[in-house]
């Protein structure tokens, strides 16, 4: 997964220099100390309780692969807030759960997080980058479709489906995905369930148009 830079200093730093021992041999230092951040992940939310049920089975899996305490929080419809997750740390690393750089992480969570580093000054926030578009996307992708038993398939077209945006880049970044996945289908296609264009309708009639054998949505 893409990680904007974090600041310098998030592991604590070594004890001072070891002291002399017999035979002017040095004792071996201590082993760092490593400061365990929380990660506070920030999903879109919905009305929809089985957004936030598959949210907490996606983080309880990344509580199994570390140590570091680990939070949700929700831009809308669920709680907890964002200020709801960050209460009473001092320190976190703050992750969006959204597949492309579109307004929620480039304006929404970026405000939000400066009123609340002004709310308190002595708070360290580090901003991550969405998930998209990382290849392991791809993968994911495609082991959710083994479960209903679509493997990649020259014969099988997918309609790769996103939230949309008004902002083209996070679109162009669903179709460069969707062109990448390709060569291992009849087709893929790009569709947008809101603020732009085709649809997920229309890409599917665009590729029964164009003679696709067998056609399912991603």
């Amino acid at each position: 997964m893409r990680h904007s830079p974090l600041t310098p200093g998030l592991l604590a730093g070594r004890t001072g220099p070891p002291t002399g021992g017999a035979g002017g041999h040095s004792p071996a230092p201590p082993a760092p100390h490593r400061r365990e951040v929380p990660l506070v992940a920030v999903a879109h939310g919905s009305r929809d309780p089985r957004a936030a049920a598959a949210v907490e089975g996606l983080l309880e899996l990344v509580r199994q692969a570390t140590t570091a305490p680990v939070r949700v929080a929700y831009l809308d419809h669920s709680r907890p807030t964002l200020a709801e997750a960050l209460d009473g740390l001092d320190e976190a690393v703050v992750l969006p759960l959204l597949l492309t750089e579109a307004y929620h992480s480039k304006v929404d969570l970026p405000a939000a997080l400066n009123e609340l580093k002004a709310a308190n000054p002595a708070r360290r926030i580090h901003y991550g980058t969405t998930l998209g578009p990382h290849p392991l996307m791809l993968q994911a992708l495609e082991r959710r479709l083994a479960e209903i038993g679509v493997t990649p398939d020259p014969d099988t077209a997918v309609v790769l489906v996103s939230a949309g945006s008004s902002d083209p880049a996070a679109n162009a970044v669903i179709a460069r995905m969707a062109a990448a996945w390709s060569p291992k289908w009849w087709a893929v296609s790009a569709a947008y369930a809101s603020a732009a264009d085709p649809t997920p309708e229309q890409a599917v009639a665009e590729l029964r148009a164009a003679g696709a054998p067998r056609v399912v949505a991603a």
